[in-house]
């Protein structure tokens, strides 16, 4: 026959035990673009002014098209 416990765990140190499986919020790196100086991510286009690696990659377009309600 197995061990068998002498006293029920608390739920504190249940919980604290189960807490180690939630998953983490992943955290987005972000660089500061050469061209615009927005916050972008690593190796990706420039959002804001469509730029990577000092090459323009992404025409932006300009023109605004208003919307009627």
């Amino acid at each position: 026959m197995g061990a068998l416990p002498k006293k029920k765990p608390s739920q504190t140190r249940r919980n604290s035990r189960h807490s180690a499986w939630e998953a983490s919020v992943p955290t987005v790196k972000t660089v500061i673009c050469e061209t615009c100086k927005a916050l972008t991510r690593p190796h990706r286009v420039c959002k804001n002014c469509g730029t990577y690696k000092g090459e323009t990659v992404i025409t932006k377009d300009t023109s605004v098209r208003k919307v009627s309600s």
